[in-house]
């Protein structure tokens, strides 16, 4: 139909055409003149026609205006382990760098508890540190908490949407969107206009799974879309690594549930980096995920749970979810006599 080095333009023109899965395996034997594209319906080889010569090379002229970009497989920039996945997307649009380095999806849940997004924070950061692509959803919650983790330390960081590039979402996120896309990326397959819907959300789950070596579940409750992500992640031959949560919190399901499945614990930023095959930045391996309430229990002071609440000024309820998060990744221990002390970080290896 069309000489292949036009077939970015025909993926647009697919795209504006509907684009969903049965349309993108019609391109999954190669250019558009494959053998599936053979197949393809009059109907939808007409309508593609007119859009190449109507609507595409305005959508094109929007993305450049814009400051995106439309990606697709073959171009020097598209993310090869995307690419290689069972349902890449017909391409993508971007905005900022897409930087050939290991990628981490941090995921979890909108409604993130404060430790939820302290840790997503301090991976974030540490991974960043480590020259590692922290990518999430750019959701309220985790999401947010581990992109502002990886800009602290400088990024980088990309952000996949579930809404078309022109579409900020969460609309309270616009000034974290800039951010991202000065030192990292923004993503989305979807078009110029679309806003964010409902099934947009497990189809942008797919692309953040297949972009990533690793993905990591901080908090999320049973039914969660960070569980879709392991899921597909798992798919595609990814790692899958959990945060250890309270058994008293229903976020705490979602990882707790993937650690029984056999999925890797993660207790420091180092054992995500160890899980990519990635040497930790120096002392990385051997810090404990901090926690707010360890800044009421000074090393060598021993404390009860209701001299931690007072002190701290968390309800009960919350005090002694912390303290079980806190015993499992090791940072404190419960003393015979009830009260708790805290442990000191290992040192780095030499």
């Amino acid at each position: 139909m069309r000489e292949p080095g036009q077939q970015p333009r025909l993926r647009l023109a697919l795209l504006l055409a509907g684009g969903g899965r049965a349309t993108r395996q019609l391109l999954g034997e190669g250019d558009g003149g494959g053998p599936l594209w053979a197949r393809a319906p009059a109907a939808l080889k007409t309508e593609v026609a007119r859009l190449l010569d109507d609507e595409v090379p305005n959508v094109l002229a929007w993305a450049k205006r814009a400051g995106w970009r439309w990606l697709v497989p073959g171009d020097r920039d598209y993310p090869t382990a995307l690419a290689h996945t069972a349902d890449p997307p017909l391409g993508l649009f971007v905005r900022g760098e897409l930087r050939p380095d290991p990628v981490v999806a941090v995921v979890g849940s909108r409604r993130a508890t404060s430790y939820g997004r302290q840790v997503a924070r301090a991976l974030g950061e540490e991974l960043a540190r480590a020259g590692v692509v922290v990518a999430s959803g750019m959701a309220r919650g985790v999401d947010a908490a581990a992109h502002e983790g990886a800009l602290q330390a400088g990024g980088p960081t990309w952000a996949v949407w579930g809404s078309g590039p022109d579409q900020v979402y969460p609309p309270e996120h616009r000034e974290l969107a800039l951010a991202i896309a000065e030192h990292g990326a923004l993503i989305t397959e979807y078009l110029p206009g679309v806003g964010p819907r409902k099934h947009h959300f497990p189809e942008r789950n797919r692309v953040l799974a297949g972009l990533a070596s690793a993905v990591v579940v901080v908090e999320a409750a049973a039914r969660s879309g960070a569980l879709i992500t392991a899921r597909l992640a798992l798919d595609e031959g990814r790692e899958v690594l959990a945060v250890p949560g309270s058994i008293l919190s229903e976020l705490s399901v979602g990882p707790n549930t993937l650690l029984r499945l056999g999925a890797r614990p993660l207790l420091t930023p180092g054992d995500v980096l160890e899980a990519i095959g990635c040497t930790p930045s120096p002392g990385a391996a051997g810090q404990i995920v901090a926690h707010p309430l360890l800044d009421h229990l000074p090393p060598g002071e021993r404390a009860s749970t209701d001299e931690l609440a007072a002190r701290s000024g968390l309800a009960l309820g919350e005090v002694h979810a912390a303290l079980l998060d806190l015993e499992l990744e090791g940072a404190v221990v419960r003393l015979a006599d009830g009260r708790f002390e805290r442990r000191q970080a290992r040192p780095a290896a030499e």
